[in-house]
């Protein structure tokens, strides 16, 4: 939905426009406005919710509370009610930063900077203040969920699956250093892609081909009917030790999951 001309019109009177987007400027400010009238219409909502069970509850004043945005520090008023049962959405109860923070901190942290880089980063454009601790703590918090995102389940069978690397740059003790990112990407019975795993090695071979579909294994995947790669090296090697761990397996009685024919399937 479109803001009105005469809504911008009246926001913007008065105002030097170089300073609408600057620190404590005319957005800064919209954004402790809205945060208040949304956690105000959350309290107006519960204390209905609260009325209609019999549950007697009123509001009882504010807090202050300063947040961390994306581009700078604002102070809100925390609404509160009698009972102590208002749980806002918008802001949780010890939540000091709005989800578009921690973003930029894993975005300049997957850019490969240091976190006293990152620190006078957003010291230099946004005035903010944080503690190596804090970035430590966001970055932690997503590499937790790589790992679990990594181990997940995955599904029994999958007739196609594409193995294959890609070129990075990775910052590496203080080095920017291309590095070998290999991928699985599988294909389902629908037509749904998707990604099986990441992995990250120095040296390509046998041995970390075995590895990757041992970890496959491990996480439930049964049967890969036609694997696709292109030349990688120790691949042949490493399904003909897996079909002979597995005798039972599908991929072992079927002759066309063969990497070698699968190679020649993808060059054609």
């Amino acid at each position: 939905m479109a803001i009105e001309k005469d809504i911008l019109d009246q926001l913007l009177a008065g105002r030097d426009p170089q300073e609408v987007f600057s620190r404590d400027g005319l957005v800064d400010e919209l954004k402790k406005a809205l945060s208040e009238r949304i956690l105000s219409t959350e309290l107006d909502e519960h204390l209905g919710g609260e009325r209609q069970e019999g549950r007697p509850n009123r509001r009882n004043g504010s807090s202050q509370k300063t947040m961390l945005t994306g581009t700078s520090k604002v102070t809100l008023d925390i609404l509160r009610d009698r009972a102590g049962t208002f749980e806002p959405a918008l802001i949780a109860r010890y939540q000091r930063r709005f989800p578009e923070f921690d973003e930029k901190i894993v975005s300049m942290y997957a850019r490969g900077m240091t976190v006293r880089e990152i620190r006078g980063h957003l010291e230099d454009l946004y005035g903010i203040e944080v503690s190596p601790d804090l970035i430590s703590a966001v970055t932690d918090a997503v590499l937790e969920e790589v790992a679990e995102w990594q181990n997940r389940p995955l599904d029994a069978c999958y007739p196609l699956v594409f193995f294959d690397a890609l070129r990075v740059k990775i910052r590496d003790e203080g080095f920017v250093r291309n590095k070998a990112v290999y991928i699985a990407l599988g294909i389902l019975p629908d037509g749904t892609k998707e990604v099986l795993g990441l992995w990250i090695e120095q040296t390509e071979g046998a041995k970390f081909w075995l590895r990757v579909m041992n970890e496959l294994k491990a996480r439930g995947v049964g049967d890969v009917l036609i694997a696709v790669t292109d030349g990688l090296k120790g691949f042949p090697d490493a399904c003909q030790s897996a079909r002979d761990r597995d005798p039972g397996s599908a991929s072992k009685r079927d002759p066309r999951w063969g990497c070698g024919e699968v190679g020649l399937i993808r060059c054609s």
